[in-house]
């Protein structure tokens, strides 16, 4: 299936596609994609803002860019994958029975899944500004990145490995 698809169908039932992901096989290079694109998206999601800020404040707007990008894309990784191992830890203590990589793919594609809430959020951010919808928006985000990481997590928690 596409990661479209895939990004649709996780707003139906977010354990059951992280399982399918889980199925096709332990593809480190698969799950280092899914990581990389959901870090792009919120980069993305964050220009707007970002040029709302430069404007605003009469900063450059390169330095703001080259910062983001330089979080976004090389610091949030491994934060990501340090976060993966942590809740592959809990679940192992818990009883679970995945796998590490079974971890990573779960929280890796909930932020990847939740990244058109994400875009909203960044294009709320530029054009409107904090106030109620920049809140509401990102309480909504928020809430759907926690559902598919905890449904995903425990969907491949129960499967054996």
């Amino acid at each position: 299936m596409a990661v479209s698809s895939n990004i649709v169908a996780t707003y139906r039932g977010p354990g059951a596609v992280v399982s399918r992901l889980i199925g096709q096989g332990a593809r480190e290079d698969r799950a280092l994609a899914y990581v990389m694109a959901g870090c792009f998206i919120v980069f993305v999601a964050q220009l707007p803002r970002l040029a709302r800020q430069a404007h605003l404040d009469g900063v450059e707007l390169n330095m703001l860019l080259g910062g983001a990008l330089l979080g976004w894309l090389c610091i949030a990784p491994l934060m990501l994958y340090t976060l993966a191992l942590l809740a592959r830890l809990i679940g192992r203590v818990l009883g679970g029975q995945g796998s590490g990589f079974g971890a990573r793919i779960a929280l890796f594609w909930a932020l990847l899944a939740a990244s058109p809430v994400l875009l909203l959020h960044g294009l709320v951010a530029g054009f409107i500004g904090t106030g109620p919808a920049h809140s509401l928006v990102g309480a909504l985000w928020l809430a759907l990145f926690v559902w598919f990481w905890l449904a995903g997590s425990l969907a491949h928690e129960r499967q054996p490995q």
